[in-house]
C-alpha cells in the first residue's frame, strides 16, 4: 500500500476523513436542534405570496432543516464544477483518466442534488405549506437537476469511447453553468421568495453560523471521499478490463 503523508496510506487518510466528516455533521444536527436559535430566512416572514396564495410563515421547527440542507445544496454546486473542470482538462489532453474524473464528479454530484430536492421540499412543505413552487431558485435547481441526469443519459447513449468522452465532456461543461445561476439567482430576481442564506452583513448569529459550518465542512469532507473512492473502484475496474483485453489478444 503506497504511503502519502505523514507516513499514511490514502485508505487511512480517507477513513480519518470520512469519520470527521460524520462527527462534524453530526455536530451540526445536535447544536441546529438543541442549541442554534430558529433561522430567519431572509426575505420570507410573516406573509409571503406562493404561487399566487398568501402563506403565512409561522417559523416552525422544520426550518432546522436549514443546516442540513443548504450545506447539501452548495456541495452540489461545488462537485459539478469538477465535472466542468476535469471535461476542460479532457479537451484539452484527451486523457481518459480525466473523462473518468468527470464522470464520477457527475455522480457525486447526482447524490447530493438528490438529497437536496428532499430536504428543500420538506422545507417548503411546511414553511410554505405546499411541495413544490415554481419559483426562481427551485425552477433553476430543478434544470440542475435534469442536466445532471442528462449528462449519463448521454454518456450511455454513445458507444464510441471517445466521442462519449468528448460529448460528455462539453456537455458537462455547458451543464455548470446553470449552477452559479442557480446560487445567485435569488440576489437576481427581487421577487424571489427563496430565502437568501449568504447575504452581506452576515445573517447568522455565533452558534447558527458555527452549526452551518460543521455541516458544511462536514459534507465536503464526505462528499471528497465518495469521490476518490468510486475513484479507485473505477480505475480498478478499468484495468481488469484491459488485463482481460491483453490476455484474450
Amino acid at each position: 500500500m503506497r504511503r502519502s503523508l505523514f507516513g499514511l496510506t490514502e485508505n487511512t487518510w480517507l477513513y480519518l476523513l470520512l469519520s470527521l466528516g460524520a462527527i462534524l455533521t453530526s455536530l451540526d444536527f445536535l447544536m441546529a436542534f438543541l442549541v442554534a436559535p430558529v433561522v430567519l430566512g431572509g426575505g420570507v416572514g410573516g406573509t409571503a405570496m406562493i404561487g399566487g396564495i398568501a402563506i403565512s410563515n409561522q417559523l416552525l421547527f422544520s426550518q432546522k432543516i436549514f443546516f442540513f440542507h443548504v450545506p447539501v445544496a452548495i456541495s452540489s454546486f461545488l462537485v459539478f464544477f469538477f465535472t466542468a473542470y476535469y471535461g476542460v482538462r479532457f479537451l484539452m489532453t484527451k486523457d481518459k483518466k480525466y473523462d473518468t474524473r468527470a464522470k464520477i464528479a457527475t455522480e457525486v454530484t447526482l447524490v447530493f442534488v438528490i438529497l437536496t430536492l428532499i430536504t428543500g421540499d420538506l422545507w417548503t412543505r411546511f414553511e410554505w405549506g405546499t411541495w413544490w413552487v415554481w419559483e426562481p431558485r427551485l425552477t433553476t435547481y430543478f434544470i440542475m437537476t435534469l442536466l445532471v441526469i442528462a449528462y449519463f443519459v448521454l454518456r450511455n447513449s454513445i458507444e464510441d469511447e471517445e466521442r462519449r468522452a468528448t460529448y460528455a465532456a462539453v456537455f458537462g461543461i455547458f451543464a455548470f453553468m446553470d449552477a452559479p445561476i442557480s446560487f445567485a439567482i435569488t440576489r437576481l430576481v427581487p421577487s424571489s421568495v427563496h430565502p437568501v442564506v449568504l447575504r452581506s452583513g452576515g445573517g447568522l448569529t455565533g452558534t447558527q453560523l458555527a452549526a452551518f459550518l460543521m455541516g458544511m465542512f462536514g459534507m465536503l469532507m464526505i462528499a471528497w471521499v465518495m469521490f476518490r473512492l468510486r475513484l479507485r473502484e473505477e480505475f480498478a475496474g478499468e484495468h481488469i478490463e484491459e488485463i482481460k483485453a491483453a490476455l484474450e489478444g
